[in-house]
């Protein structure tokens, strides 16, 4: 995670915007006065945060999935191959 000033984000937004979607990173702009830090990331990652949320928002959903992980990490798992032969 990089961290930069509102000046320094000002006169290099498109090296900044370059550098998150390239490294998967996240970029804090910062600012002195009372109005708050602003956070820059790719949409990918976005989305994958969001995604994230979402399944683990609901509570069944978020144990199946636990209960997923924990089979794979116990070498539980099985591979099987889609329906449509991809």
């Amino acid at each position: 995670m990089k961290v930069v000033t509102y000046s320094h984000a000002r006169n290099a937004l498109k090296s900044i915007l370059d550098a998150v979607v390239q490294d998967a990173d996240i970029t804090i702009i910062s600012r002195r006065d009372a109005e708050g830090d602003a956070v820059v990331m790719s949409l990918d990652r976005y989305n994958s945060i969001m995604e994230t949320l979402h399944l683990t928002s609901n509570p069944a959903n978020a144990a199946a999935l636990a209960r997923a992980i924990a089979q794979d990490r116990a070498e539980q798992s099985v591979q099987r191959d889609l329906l449509n032969g991809n």
